[in-house]
């Protein structure tokens, strides 16, 4: 058993100064049972760190138009049955499970604030000024932000393949972004400068490994990187070579959108 003493020393642990923000990436399955559950990380994280940001995405919130632009990584007209699924986007929907149970215990959380985004949507803890940067059509500029101020990643037993921040360093880099639509007051709303694929973000770790802070807690672990270091590095990998970062899926419409830009050049 895992007990809140425990997790907040394990932050602690990471030696980042507690006024620097951070954004965070969690599972908490390999911890096995938590006292508190998703409370007790909560209440350790708030007691290691000032400023708190995670991501609390809704990709249920998302339709799919009959047509739209070419090579924006998306089939246009399918499938018409998840459309009339689709949740309209307010500041209470839940985020997708996805996003793991503490991007939701976080939204949840007294005193907590989101920011707007129908699909992109943060959460988070003395962020308010960070949050309310984010546009609709400017998604991760709170990554902006936090790099800024000097912020960190902590990835929570996760690897880089939930590391949002390397979507930030592609726009900077000037990879195609796409455009994405979500339902916002019953009505329809496109929404620019949507990331594509981290499926090959793994491919980041090695050229980070002297720039993380890890520690491990029988099973689980945490690694924290600075979020400037993480941009830097996955900008220039892109500058080097602009398929870096991409996935190795064959049916991967994001990442072949990208790749086909080049191929036709």
């Amino acid at each position: 058993m895992v007990d809140y003493i425990e997790l907040k020393t394990l932050f602690q642990d990471l030696n980042i100064p507690a006024d620097k923000p951070v954004i965070v990436h969690a599972s908490l399955k390999p911890f096995g049972y938590i006292q508190d559950g998703a409370d007790a990380i909560l209440r350790a994280l708030m007691g290691a760190f000032n400023t708190i940001v995670m991501p609390t995405f809704t990709y249920y919130s998302m339709v799919t138009p009959p047509n739209g632009p070419p090579n924006n990584g998306m089939i246009y007209g399918k499938p018409e049955i998840p459309n009339e699924m689709s949740t309209t986007f307010t500041p209470n929907l839940r985020a997708d499970p996805m996003m793991g149970i503490l991007s939701e215990a976080l939204r949840n959380y007294q005193g907590a604030k989101r920011s707007s985004h129908p699909i992109l949507s943060f959460a988070g803890v003395n962020a308010g000024e960070i949050l309310d940067t984010q546009l609709r059509d400017d998604p991760l500029a709170p990554i902006g932000v936090l790099m800024d101020r000097e912020g960190w990643v902590i990835l929570v037993n996760e690897n880089h393949t939930s590391n949002t921040s390397i979507h930030y360093a592609e726009k900077l880099a000037g990879r195609k972004q796409f455009i994405r639509w979500a339902l916002v007051d019953d009505r329809t709303v496109e929404c620019h400068n949507y990331p594509g694929d981290s499926d090959g973000f793994m491919a980041i770790a090695s050229h980070l490994k002297e720039d993380t802070v890890r520690v491990e807690l029988d099973k689980a672990f945490v690694e924290a990187v600075p979020i400037k270091r993480v941009i830097d590095v996955a900008i220039g990998l892109i500058k080097n070579d602009p398929l870096a970062l991409l996935c190795e899926r064959t049916d991967c419409l994001t990442c072949n959108a990208v790749r086909g830009i080049y191929a036709l050049g």
